[in-house]
């Protein structure tokens, strides 16, 4: 999707024009995939702009930086209201939202030791990220030929730039054969997630979904799912999945911040018995989106609100 420039970027503690927020194309991150990342809503509810879930979201956005050794010089709250600020400063009342850290300019090796992590927070107009179609139709996927890395090569709980070297595999195959998105298997065979998206299969009116040693990343999203649909009186299994449980599931959809709650259509060609959206996606669908246009109540607290 291009993205539309907005004025300004929160960069390092200061809001920067948008134009300023650049680099040196000797930074770290940009040859060796060294940075880490979140992506975050913001809707226009009624009672005023609202950014969905942004303390997990800061919560994993700390997680992938310990992994990966990157010292964040800002705390938690800091960045937290560097998020609403952002949307402030920009006059937004929707948006994508994505804080930013990364090894900066300063040595040329894979293991830095004097290189500064920098830290940026961008906010961008974004709509549905699957197309509008696909949240009512659901969209076409297919099984990738890539599969996720294996355990102990690359850390997946980690939301890491180089992690979506994959994703990129992923999706490009996916789209130069006609799919919108792809789905990737573990290493061994089960399936793990799409390029940017979790999966989840519904059975019998069972909702599966892949656990988190199938190589993929625990969203927040996901999370989310898990718990409306418990609370609407769904058994919710975290197990692993075989391949073959997408041709004989009765719906399946992808979630994600980007994806929110897309159903799929088909899969390899093979219609989804459903043949599109199932009722038990629809109904998830509804007590998420509710959230936002005030049809839900939020008992769960998830909504930040940026004038608060």
């Amino acid at each position: 999707m291009p993205m539309t420039p907005t004025k300004y970027i929160w960069f390092n503690g200061e809001m920067v024009e948008w134009q300023n927020a650049t680099v040196h194309i000797m930074t770290h991150a940009i040859h060796y995939g060294s940075s880490i990342f979140e992506g975050l809503r913001a809707y226009d509810t009624p009672n005023g702009t609202a950014i969905f879930r942004l303390a997990p979201h800061m919560d994993r956005f700390y997680d992938s930086a310990r992994v990966y050794r990157m010292p964040i010089r800002f705390t938690h709250d800091q960045l937290s209201e560097a998020c609403r600020e952002v949307m402030r400063a920009n006059g937004l009342k929707s948006a994508y939202l994505r804080p930013f850290a990364f090894r900066g300019f300063g040595e040329i090796s894979p293991a830095p030791k004097e290189t500064p992590v920098e830290v940026a927070i961008s906010a961008i107009a974004w709509d549905s990220f699957l197309g509008e179609d696909g949240m009512e139709k659901g969209v076409d996927v297919c099984v990738s030929s890539w599969t996720r890395p294996a355990p102990n090569t690359l850390p997946t709980m980690a939301k890491a730039g180089g992690n979506y070297l994959s994703s990129q595999l992923i999706v490009m195959e996916a789209q130069r054969n006609g799919y919108v998105e792809g789905i990737a298997l573990d290493s061994s065979g089960n399936l793990s997630e799409g390029s940017a998206e979790n999966l989840f299969v519904v059975t019998r009116g069972v909702v599966y979904t892949p656990p988190i040693t199938a190589s993929l990343l625990p969203g927040i999203t996901r999370d989310s799912v898990m718990t409306i649909a418990r609370d609407l009186g769904y058994e919710v299994r975290e197990q692993v999945i075989p391949r073959e449980a997408l041709y004989l599931a009765d719906e399946l959809f992808f979630t994600g911040t980007a994806a929110e709650i897309s159903p799929i259509r088909s899969v390899d060609g093979l219609e989804v018995k459903a043949g599109g959206r199932g009722p038990i996606t629809a109904e998830i669908q509804k007590v998420f989106f509710g959230l936002f246009n005030g049809a839900t109540e939020d008992r769960y607290h998830w909504l930040d609100y940026v004038n608060k």
